[in-house]
């Protein structure tokens, strides 16, 4: 993974003309092409005021999980915890969301505005223990650019 390479492409997406929902789409589109053990990339946020993500821009096979409540599966623990979540072996979590039986590990990372959870990026890998600190600070620093949109 060339961590300079993606940060420079957010860094140039978020400063682009597109809308906040085409910005979102384009960084999903290049995070799953760009590293092979991101099988699915996608942006939840909180859904009104109601105590729920809903599912915004994606890149990868569609999801049945489109409005997930707070507290349920790892995206739901993130919108009340606002702390990183990296799960290496799905199989090892007793509240965890299956989005497929391909699906071997999740990280998600929150999306903070002013002190307030908005949402959070989602990565689903068909690869059990993928996930190292490169990819948590990676995904940090796109959250905080996706963070500057709102």
């Amino acid at each position: 993974m060339n961590s300079s390479k993606i940060k420079d492409f957010v860094t140039d997406v978020i400063a682009s003309a597109k809308t906040t929902g085409e910005k979102q789409q384009v960084i999903c589109d290049f995070l799953k092409r760009e590293i092979p053990y991101y099988d699915w990339v996608g942006f939840y946020f909180k859904n009104g005021e109601k105590k729920e993500l809903k599912l915004a821009e994606f890149s990868g096979e569609p999801t049945e999980h489109t409005i997930i409540p707070f507290g349920k599966g790892i995206c739901g623990q993130v919108a009340i915890t606002n702390e990183n979540f990296v799960v290496q072996d799905v199989n090892e979590q007793t509240n965890y969301i299956s989005c497929g039986w391909k699906v071997k590990s999740e990280i998600v990372i929150p999306i903070m505005v002013r002190g307030e959870n908005i949402g959070q990026i989602d990565i689903d890998s068909h690869t059990s223990n993928p996930f190292t600190d490169a990819d948590e600070e990676l995904l940090e620093f796109i959250c905080n650019n996706i963070a500057s949109l709102y």
